[in-house]
Formats: structure tokens, C-alpha cells, sequence
């Protein structure tokens, strides 16, 4: 019997309800999971990457600035977060070598750079002002990383996967953070994220994020990716709830599909959550200057929920291959219904016709041929032994209640 979602621990749920929401665009394309299975899945693809290494490829990002320049500029948005105590600034960086060249406010304490699209020559200027690993640089450009934490002299790498639904498809997108003393700065492909609520909680002044490193910043960031697969599961779940229904009551080849995809799916998630558990993992029991070790619990709780994603998502797993297994077995049933009733026309005909073929045989004495009523008697002994065969399928059940 599949396991139904309605299983959930408490603490699950709980976590489900403080989870955040998706993008604003994701919320006005779905309108849940079940109403965009019943329609067909489109399956989790990744778009045509427009930097790729060649193998054996200079390590570092000159190729792709080369690449750059012959397919022409990429377009990025480009927002900072500057915040402190009691000061929060928020501003689109139009101009990034004057933003780069300007000085820095003494009441900031903490700066947040966040690059929507990915261009080679904007990681070449951060990485040339902030002086971050080239091979760092280059995973950034050189995406569909495993999520990974690299410590280096004066700053930290990670790598994670953002899983959401956008436009009915599985999007698994990648977020290149660098963490250093006083700077956060997050990559992504594209425009949208799941951190809409971090940036609300940077407006409560005197908060503890107001008065945190960069070090609670990239908890805040890695919860919130974290907490948002609780939500997306569900939505898995409840497709799977309205699938079960469907399967049992009249099982389509369609429905199977629909099964196909959403298993898909989850080893996708799984594929990615698995790693980003080892991720938490590192940072938590690392020694970085930069982590600190009051948020290391933090860090620890996260990984709690990653480790519940990973039970939820493997209970999704199990669930869709019970449902291909109801799937089978409801086509099998349906399949020997049809036979059964086909079984029961051709034994109410075969005596009928034993009877009809022995009297229609062309042999010229045949006794019962010439009386009178032999006609009728044909036709009363095929109705008393269809007659005596619905009684007798009736009796066994075969036939009505039994």
C-alpha cells in the first residue's frame, strides 16, 4: 500500500507552514501541483548553458570572456544591501567599476551583493576588486556545480541548488556564494528566488540580523533554500493523493506517465539535496574564522531540515513507485473483469451451440427431425440451460451479489 502524505510527523508540518513561498512570478503560474500533473508534466530541464569548458581548457575565466565577446554582453541586475545596527540601505548598482571604486560607509557593517544572470565580465571585475579564487570564479560561469563548500586564505566558496516550480517545470538552478569578514556576494542564473522573506526580516531594525555578520546572512540564505523544499514536496504529495484516486477507480496510460515524471522529479531533488546535506555538514564542523561558532547551532538546525527533506522526498519516492505498482495491479483487475465477463457470454453459448451444431449436422436420419415440435423444444432447452448457468454463476458469486 503506498504510503500517503497525510503520514507527516508534526514537525514536518510545522516546518511546511514556516517554509517561504516561492517567487511572486512562481505564485501566479501555479495553481498546484495536481492541477498541472492532471494537464501533463513538462519535465525538469536545464537551459543550453551560454559559457561551457572545452576539456583540458586553461583554468580561469579568459576563455569564457573570450565566449563573452563573441556572443555579446549578458544582461544582469545587480543589487546591494548595505545594513548595520540601525542603518539599511537598499540600491540597484547601475554602474559597477564606480560603484566598486565609491568608499564604503563607516556605519556599515555588513554589504550584500546579489548578481541576478551570469556575465563573465562581471565575475571578472568582483573577482579582480574582492580577490576571490580564479577556479572559484570560474565554477560560478561553469555551472550545474555539486553543492560544495571551499574555504580559502580570506573568504569561503559555496555552491547551492535552488529547487523550484516555475512555469510547470522543475527549475534547479545554481547559487555561488562568497562569504568574507564584512561582505556577502550571491550568484544566480536568473531573476526570482525564494529569499523574498531574509530581505523583510533585514527591515526590522536593532534585529539580530541588524547586528550579525555576514555569517547569520548565509544561514538566513541557506534555510530559506532549504525550508522551501518542504512546501514543494507537498505539492508532489498532493498530486500523488489525487493520482492514487484516479488509478484505483479507472486507471489511464496517461496517469502512468504523470508517474514517470514526478519520479523523475524527485530524484532530481534528491540528487541535489543529498550533497547540499554535506554542505551544512562541512560548515558547521569547519573551522573558518568566518563562521562563527554561536551560529553554528543555526547551521545545525538546518541541517536538520535538510535531513527531513531527504526522509520526505525518499517517502515521495517510494509512494510513486507503490503507485506504479496500484497502476499494474488496477490494470490487471480491470483486464480480468473484462475477461471474466467474456468468459460468462461464451459459457452461456457453448451448450447452445453444442445443441444447435449436433442438429444442424447434415446427416439424413436424425430421429428428432421430423417431430413435430422439435422446434420448440430447441429453443425451450437453450433457455432452461442459459436459465440453469445464471443460476448456478449466481450462486458462486460470479454473477450480481452472490
Amino acid at each position: 500500500m503506498p504510503i500517503k502524505p497525510k503520514q507527516v510527523t508534526e514537525s514536518l508540518k510545522s516546518a511546511l507552514h514556516a517554509a517561504t513561498d516561492p517567487i511572486g512570478t512562481v505564485k501566479k503560474s501555479l495553481t498546484g501541483i495536481g492541477g498541472i500533473f492532471s494537464h501533463g508534466v513538462e519535465l525538469a530541464t536545464k537551459p543550453i548553458p551560454k559559457f561551457f569548458s572545452k576539456p583540458g581548457q586553461k583554468p580561469g575565466i579568459e576563455a569564457f570572456l573570450e565566449q563573452e565577446e563573441e556572443h555579446g554582453p549578458t544582461p544582469v541586475k545587480i543589487t546591494c544591501i548595505d545594513y548595520g545596527p540601525s542603518y539599511l540601505n537598499r540600491m540597484e548598482v547601475t554602474d559597477l567599476d564606480e560603484f566598486l571604486a565609491a568608499p564604503r560607509a563607516g556605519h556599515v557593517h555588513v554589504r550584500w551583493l546579489n548578481i541576478d544572470g551570469l556575465s563573465a565580465a562581471v565575475v571578472d571585475k568582483l573577482q579582480k576588486h574582492y580577490g576571490f579564487h580564479l577556479l572559484a570564479a570560474e565554477d560560478v560561469l561553469n555551472v550545474y556545480q555539486r553543492p560544495k563548500c571551499e574555504e580559502y586564505e580570506n573568504h569561503l566558496f559555496l555552491v547551492a541548488r535552488q529547487m523550484t516550480l516555475l512555469k510547470n517545470k522543475l527549475i534547479n538552478e545554481q547559487i555561488s556564494m562568497f562569504v568574507f569578514e564584512d561582505t556577502l556576494i550571491t550568484f544566480q542564473e536568473m531573476s526570482g528566488d525564494v529569499f523574498d522573506p531574509v530581505r523583510e526580516r533585514l527591515d526590522r531594525e536593532n534585529s539580530r540580523f541588524r547586528q550579525s555578520k555576514p555569517d547569520y546572512l548565509l544561514y538566513a540564505l541557506l534555510d530559506s533554500i532549504v525550508d522551501h523544499l518542504f512546501p514543494l514536496c507537498e505539492r508532489y504529495g498532493s498530486a500523488m493523493e489525487e493520482l492514487e484516486e484516479a488509478i484505483t477507480n479507472n486507471p489511464q496510460p496517461s496517469e502512468q506517465q504523470q508517474l514517470f515524471a514526478m519520479k523523475r522529479d524527485l530524484s532530481a531533488l534528491r540528487r541535489q539535496v543529498w550533497p547540499t546535506r554535506e554542505l551544512l555538514l562541512a560548515l558547521e564542523r569547519g573551522e573558518s574564522k568566518l563562521i562563527g561558532p554561536a551560529f553554528k547551532t543555526y547551521l545545525r538546525d538546518v541541517y536538520d531540515h535538510c535531513l527531513q527533506a531527504l526522509e520526505v522526498i525518499e517517502s515521495y519516492r517510494e509512494t510513486a513507485s507503490g503507485l506504479n505498482d496500484l497502476y499494474h495491479t488496477s490494470v490487471a483487475n480491470k483486464m480480468n473483469e473484462v475477461m471474466k465477463v467474456l468468459t460468462i457470454m461464451a459459457s452461456f453459448f457453448i451448450p447452445i451451440t453444442f445443441v444447435a451444431g449436433v442438429y444442424g449436422m447434415n446427416f439424413e436420419h436424425i430421429p428428432e427431425l421430423g417431430f413435430e415440435y422439435s422446434y420448440y423444444i430447441f429453443w425451450g432447452a437453450c433457455l432452461s440451460i442459459t436459465a440453469g448457468l445464471f443460476i448456478f454463476f449466481r450462486r458462486k458469486g460470479w454473477i450480481g451479489g452472490g
